[in-house]
């Protein structure tokens, strides 16, 4: 692969898809089930592509591989990039996600087939180049590009209140990240680069790194989303069609947790010290409160989304722990939960395609005609709930670990989401699919398809295995784990040496 611009073509390859679409009419339904077939084609082939990315990694070193630069401006602004260990396993798992959403969508999406298609694919491109870019304005460009499709999925695909719920997405994100991009011109001005690798090795001043992180904060933390400002997630994910609900769940929130390792922990260090207080405190404010909301919870997409924004909270706490077993943790939760939270989204998805509701009060009973499906949706349950032997307990367990390492109260008030999370996921599952069977309109109701196994049974074997064997991931992150979080102790080490130096001198 020396010299395949690599990370280019798996960024852009759905763009061909698009292209490809555009002059397919889809006025027919041999034209729609073609659209269809060029789409989960493209995204597949661009999976494949992305998995030469995880073959040729050379995980000894925390060095960004597969770089790409071409200078565009004189300014300095430059078409750069390359991926890490960190940033490597969020494009894997963005690729890997893209054709189950496809097939998701199959018999789901019957209307603008062709504008659908080309949404999702365009998505998947400014998704990718998130991961991929190693300038912060190419950053922000693809960042904030991202929120257009997923608007318009929303707004024109989604539910009843579709249009309310697509513009209060595209309000909260936006605003949040109007202070990252004031952020960027400033960092810009003071290192003279808009390069992350420079960026990451330029030591900006102790009260201008306050500011910057406030400002980059104000943006993750309302694409994660935090507590208070996850109220837009619950809105979207229940007006999204499934597959929406899939890419939220699965890769947007990540966003926000990687940008929280890539900017405010790498650049800021002494900043994220001194407010790792903040962050923790809304973290377990987040943990406790959206489980005990989810508990009360009547739509089943209201309920998953809640348990969404608790287990963000795990990760947040991961992150500004700072120290390896916090940082593994987070890295290996976000990770794990795109798989399972886009599972169990995707559980949904299966039920809503046949009774069109999603209020847990329309069944009950399922495991009796639906055994398979029961199954299916029983692992991620558990894998939600972070049973050992599922890839959520590995995330949930190192996150706390690393929690208690760096404050005991905090971690402690934490592991009460754990008894709630398996309070109010297994409360969900026993009223869907234990009971009797005594709603007539869902005895006709059938068991998975040969799509729907298709999607879920990879999502299946890919939960028990990092359950069983989570050190893939591990191999992969831990160098650049490592020289992150010695650059960070560095920097601390640093600033406590300065305000010595300036104590005594006064």
């Amino acid at each position: 692969m020396a010299g395949m611009p690599i990370l280019s073509l798996v960024t852009f390859l759905p763009l061909v898809g698009v292209l490809i679409i555009l002059f397919i009419n889809d006025d027919s339904e041999i034209a729609r089930r073609n659209i269809r077939m060029v789409a989960l084609l493209t995204t597949a082939f661009t999976f494949a592509i992305s998995l030469l990315i995880w073959i040729g990694f050379d995980t000894s070193t925390a060095d960004f591989q597969f770089v790409e630069k071409v200078d565009w401006l004189d300014s300095g602004i430059s078409y750069h990039m390359g991926v890490d260990g960190i940033s490597m396993l969020f494009v894997i798992l963005t690729t890997f996600l893209m054709p189950l959403c496809i097939l998701a969508s199959w018999e789901a999406v019957q209307k603008r087939v062709k504008a659908y298609m080309i949404a999702f694919l365009i998505l998947e491109t400014l998704m990718v180049g998130v991961f991929c870019a190693l300038d912060i304005v190419l950053f922000y460009v693809f960042f904030e590009g991202g929120l257009i499709p997923m608007y318009i999925i929303i707004g024109v695909w989604g539910g009843k209140r579709r249009v309310y719920a697509s513009f209060k997405f595209f309000l909260y994100t936006l605003l949040g990240s109007v202070l990252m991009l004031i952020a960027i011109m400033a960092m810009y001005w003071d290192a003279g680069t808009t390069s992350i690798p420079e960026l990451l090795e330029h030591d900006f001043p102790a009260s201008m790194q306050t500011w910057l992180w406030v400002a980059f904060f104000a943006s993750f933390a309302v694409k994660m989303p935090m507590w208070p400002v996850h109220t837009w997630l619950p809105d979207a994910h229940v007006e999204a069609p499934t597959a929406g609900s899939v890419i939220l769940a699965g890769i947007l929130l990540k966003l926000g947790g990687y940008g929280l390792i890539r900017f405010s922990l790498s650049m800021f260090p002494i900043a994220s010290a001194d407010l790792s207080w903040f962050v923790f405190t809304l973290s377990v404010i987040a943990i406790v409160y959206t489980s005990l909301v989810a508990l009360m919870q009547e739509d089943i997409k209201k309920l998953i989304a809640y348990s969404s924004v608790a287990h963000m909270g795990y990760v947040t706490m991961g992150i500004f722990a700072a120290n390896h077993q916090g940082l593994d943790g987070a890295i290996f939760q976000m990770l794990s939960h795109g798989l399972v939270s886009g599972a169990l989204f995707l559980c949904v998805g299966v039920v809503y395609d046949r009774m069109h509701t999603r209020e847990i009060s329309a069944y009950g009973g399922l495991v009796n005609i639906m055994p398979k499906y029961a199954v299916a949706f029983m692992i991620f349950t558990m894998a939600n709930v972070g049973l050992p032997g599922t890839s959520g307990f590995v995330g949930e367990f190192l996150t706390l670990m690393g929690m208690f390492r760096a404050n005991t109260w905090f971690a402690a008030i934490a592991t009460l989401g754990v008894i709630l999370s398996a309070a109010y996921a297994l409360w969900l599952y026993r009223r869907v699919i234990f009971g009797v069977l005594e709603k007539e309109s869902l005895k006709a109701m059938l068991d998975l398809s040969t799509r729907e196994k298709a999607i879920l049974y990879p999502l299946i074997a890919l939960t028990i295995f990092f359950g069983v064997y989570p050190m893939p991931v591990f191999d992969v992150t831990a160098a650049s784990v490592d020289a992150l979080l010695s650059d960070y102790s560095a920097a601390l080490e640093a600033a406590r040496a300065a305000a010595d130096v300036a104590m005594s001198v006064h």
